[in-house]
């Protein structure tokens, strides 16, 4: 008997969910398809029912962030939307940063958790990861609506946020972890500043 429609899209969350937290932890380079499988408790086989390759398996990896991120979740969670595009961008700003999110590896930005892995890997990994340069660049510009240089403080904005990460990824020092990420939110929150 051939499975349901839901219960192949619940299978392919789960391989995605999967390989998001595995890439995360270990990069794309050293996580094998069979450790994918192993991990969201499925046999090899069932892979290449949802997907041709490994980069296309990485590519929805990555975009699935857009979905499953603490900014996302926290959004969902609010028992009030937030309307206001310079609150929302001020709490991208400070949850990115976050002590929160730094501890929690599995829930890692592949923007500041796999750059290197992406810059090497094929056209669809790399387009999830412009998708996300981009979402995450919308909710900045959005919030500088009117501004005159809207777009380069945006980008400026990005930067700041996934670098800040990603040199407080890199030290075992957590006086620095602290300093670089609180360096990074500061002028991050300035460029919001009209």
């Amino acid at each position: 008997m051939p499975y349901s429609p839901e219960h192949k899209t619940h299978t392919r969350a789960r391989i995605v969910e999967s390989a998001r937290r595995l890439f995360n932890r270990h990069g794309f380079q050293q996580v094998t398809i069979d450790q994918v499988m192993a991990h969201a408790g499925l046999t090899r086989g069932a892979f290449y029912h949802h997907f041709d390759s490994k980069d296309e398996l990485y590519a929805a990896a990555v975009g699935s962030f857009a979905s499953c991120n603490p900014f996302v979740v926290k959004m969902s969670e609010a028992e009030k939307p937030i309307d206001d595009p310079r609150q929302l961008a001020r709490m991208l700003v400070d949850l990115y940063l976050s002590d929160e999110v730094l501890d929690d590896v599995d829930m890692h930005c592949p923007l500041y958790a796999l750059p290197s892995d992406v810059a090497r890997a094929g056209l669809e990994p790399q387009q999830a990861y412009t998708d996300l340069i981009r979402g995450m660049s919308h909710v900045y510009r959005s919030a500088l609506k009117g501004v005159r240089d809207a777009d380069r403080r945006a980008e400026s904005m990005v930067s700041l946020c996934v670098g800040g990460m990603v040199l407080a990824r890199t030290t075992n020092d957590p006086g620095l972890r602290r300093s670089l990420r609180a360096s990074a939110r500061h002028q991050a929150l300035a460029l919001l500043k009209a």
